[in-house]
């Protein structure tokens, strides 16, 4: 059993149709057809969405995405086509809100990995492979790999998680053309982000990505680049061999896995409420990651 703890109830805004309420994001559509992306303060952990929110995380999430937006912008379009709050928007939502073009999007999550870490490793140790990709013996958790690959996943519902695949179970679904175009803008753009992080002391150890066309253009789309989608680690606390210390909800995920929290992560209960300082840690990690990451301060 996992989800929503208390899945929230949609804002209505004139002119704005609700479409669908995500683990973060709630999704609009304006009269003119544009996608209208809401960032909440919501976060996840272990497929469940938690009852207790993030201060910030949402506007932190929309601002950093846009920073990259513009450092990836000679690589990819995006689909932004304004940042304005549509009219009778809520005050609340100034700057956690994206107008987006609407697009026909590819139904797989297009992750780049340049680290060895989670299901990457899990299969690993398995198989020595990563989406049936070989990789040398002698890796740990945390290992840089010879080269990034490419591991795709098929997109699950809230609550299910993304299963990892092999490239030719891609070109199977979305066709070899549109396969071939995914794994090349995917490694593209993680080379880049990997190589503005890295000169910024964070090691980009992995990332996802979400494309769609318009018309025949291949566009990113979604968030990009932010703690949650990505493994940020500082660089200079690097050591392979264990878990890495991370700038995301890492605090989250120890602490609802301690004997503190009380919470059985295989039983049918949902997580309980997090407590004052697990909350304000993790908001301060968020932080850290735009201003290290963009060098200008959060306000």
């Amino acid at each position: 059993m996992s989800g929503f703890v208390e899945k929230p109830e949609p804002i209505e805004v004139p002119g704005l149709v609700h479409l669908h309420t995500g683990k973060v994001r709630e999704l609009y559509q304006n009269e003119a057809g544009d996608l209208v992306m809401v960032a909440s303060d919501r976060t996840s952990a272990y497929d469940w969405v938690l009852p207790t929110e993030i201060p910030d995380k949402g506007r932190i999430l929309t601002q950093l995405s846009l920073w990259w937006f513009d450092q990836l912008a000679d690589l990819v379009p995006n689909h932004v086509v304004s940042t304005e709050l549509p009219p009778g928007a809520p005050a609340d939502w100034a700057g956690r809100t994206l107008v987006c073009k609407s697009l026909r999007m590819v139904p797989v999550e297009c992750v780049a990995r340049g680290y060895l870490t989670g299901s990457g490793l899990a299969e690993y140790d398995e198989s020595r492979t990563v989406c049936g990709l070989a990789l040398p013996e002698g890796l740990v958790d945390g290992s840089e790999l010879p080269a990034p690959i490419f591991t795709p996943a098929t997109k699950a519902e809230v609550g299910e998680h993304d299963e990892n695949v092999p490239y030719e179970e891609v070109a199977r679904r979305v066709g070899a053309e549109t396969a071939a175009q995914l794994r090349q803008a995917t490694l593209a753009i993680y080379s880049r982000a990997r190589d503005i992080a890295r000169d910024r002391g964070i090691i980009l150890a992995d990332t996802k990505f979400e494309f769609g066309f318009e018309g025949e253009d291949l566009v990113l789309a979604d968030e990009v680049l932010t703690p949650d989608s990505s493994r940020f680690w500082p660089a200079d606390q690097w050591e392979p061999g264990r878990p890495q210390q991370s700038f995301d909800k890492q605090f989250v995920r120890d602490w609802l896995t301690s004997a503190e929290s009380g919470w059985d992560r295989k039983g049918e209960q949902p997580p309980p409420v997090l407590p004052e300082e697990i909350v304000a840690a993790t908001r301060a990690k968020y932080v850290e990651a735009y201003e290290r990451l963009t060098g200008t301060p959060w306000s």
